[in-house]
């Protein structure tokens, strides 16, 4: 087998700057990264080879237009899977069958990652707050949870019960009720017992064998058997991260969580088969991507020979190393300084520190999705166990985004009371705001109540004896 072509790029060098930038652009969501398989994919499909962004746009808008039939039809197209109407939903038969055949100490594993999950998001919940000015205002804040979600659990690489826990455990900590499960109809997706018993497990009775764009379409704008949600959330490939972002504002989402992705921060002090084992932790999500940073430019090579070695050792070897070669990096860079600027320029999803002076190094990361502090942390905990949810934002949008947790679930009103007092007390501020602004009907709506006693209370109906007839109207 060839030797590993990861590419290297060292920050000192004249066009370092110029790579990285390339990588950055890369790793975008909208970026044309399309794999000649898909592109010939979508030639069969489309009659032409669309970009990423472009087959969604197409996707979620032939759904959103012929509902069922478009939804049929893509699920043929890209999941080679024909099915009908009454095919789509799981029946509760299939998930109780599963959830009885599961392995006990699977679902042991399930129930203590459930609580794992349960203890951290329902700590994390808001509550209610009212402020009181006696005899002036009353001011509030309530949560209260949405009605409906949808969670996309991918199924095209492997079966993920994983994201069934830190999707689901999240919303039911939020206080939702209605909880959809879309998976792809594989067999490692649907038609994965596994997945079905998970499903059991949590309580969730609602699952449809679709997956994709079109599901995400689906469960945006609803379709013939399948009501429309208020919130997507959950992890996929480009082309999940691309259609929420396409059904947003439709519908609510978590993030923008697409393909897989690591920066691991190392120095002198690492561990080579330690950082080499969480690079390829990513990469074999396919699409995945890897990429270590360091100023020990030894490290460079002693990470591909640990990366190689434990390449050929792993059964999803070849599908990490071509990860690693499309996607990944290593990243030299002249200090720790110039580390933390290009971390923070890349705002990854998940980022791992092997490091000396590490709490320090830490507190200067501004942009991740979710930090792993030293050699024992690796991300695989945070994917599995540890209680925050693995749901994360990807491709830079660490910048401006955070990761999935039980608060997303809930909406927050405003609720505000004033007495006659309160309001004339505030109303000079109101008044001179709403007039600079042009306004002036809001004006009056202040002046109007300030200046007066207000309308002449309406006399109460008196309340009709029981067994009498009303006097008939007068014409």
């Amino acid at each position: 087998m060839a030797a590993l072509k990861m590419r290297r790029i060292n920050l000192s060098a004249p066009d370092g700057k110029k790579q990285l930038a390339k990588l950055r652009e890369q790793l975008r969501h909208d970026a044309d990264t399309a794999t000649a398989a898909s592109k010939k994919l979508s030639q069969g499909v489309f009659g032409a080879a669309l970009s990423p962004a472009d087959a969604v746009a197409r996707i979620c808008t032939d759904v959103k237009a012929k509902g069922l039939e478009a939804l049929l039809k893509y699920t043929e197209a890209f999941d080679k899977v024909k099915l009908k109407a009454d095919q789509l939903r799981v029946p509760a038969s299939e998930l109780e069958a599963a959830h009885k055949a599961a392995d006990p100490a699977f679902l042991d594993s399930i129930r203590r990652i459930r609580y794992n999950i349960d203890s951290f998001q329902s700590g994390l919940l808001h509550r209610d707050a009212e402020l009181k000015v006696s005899g002036s205002y009353e001011l509030q804040v309530r949560y209260r949870p949405l009605n409906r979600i949808g969670v996309y659990c991918p199924g095209g690489a492997a079966a993920y019960p994983s994201t069934l826990l830190m999707t689901v455990c999240p919303a039911q900590a939020g206080g939702v009720e209605q909880i959809v499960v879309v998976m792809p109809p594989k067999a490692t997706g649907a038609y994965n017992q596994d997945m079905l018993a998970t499903c059991a497990e949590l309580g969730v009775t609602e699952v449809y064998r679709v997956g994709g764009a079109q599901a995400v379409a689906a469960l945006a704008y609803g379709v013939q058997g399948i009501p429309a949600v208020d919130m997507i959330v959950g992890p996929g490939n480009q082309y999940i991260a691309l259609a929420k972002k396409f059904v947003f504002g439709q519908v609510g989402i978590d993030c923008l969580a697409g393909q897989s992705e690591v920066i691991v921060a190392a120095d002198d002090s690492a561990h080579p088969h330690y950082v080499a084992l969480d690079l390829i932790a990513q990469a074999e999500h396919s699409p995945g991507s890897s990429i270590l940073v360091t100023w020990y430019e030894p490290l460079l090579d002693e990470v591909s020979a640990a990366l190689e070695k434990r390449l050929a050792k792993l059964g999803r070897g070849d599908l990490a190393r071509d990860c690693l070669e499309r996607l990944g990096a290593m990243i030299l860079t002249a200090d720790k300084h110039e580390a933390i600027d290009v971390i923070n320029d890349l705002a990854p999803e998940h980022l791992h520190l092997q490091i000396r002076d590490i709490d320090a190094f830490a507190d200067e990361i501004e942009n991740a999705g979710a930090i792993f502090m030293g050699p024992f942390t690796p991300v695989a905990i945070g994917d599995y166990a540890a209680g925050p949810s693995h749901v994360l934002p990807t491709g830079g949008t660490a910048r401006f985004s955070s990761g999935l947790n039980a608060n997303d679930f809930r909406k927050r009103t405003s609720v505000m009371r004033f007495t006659r007092s309160g309001m004339k007390d505030i109303a000079p501020d109101v008044i001179m705001l709403a007039n600079k602004e042009g306004l002036v009907g809001h004006a009056a709506s202040i002046e109007t109540r300030a200046n007066d006693n207000g309308p002449a209370a309406r006399p109460k109906p008196k309340p009709e004896r029981a067994g009498t007839t009303p006097a008939p109207l007068k014409k």
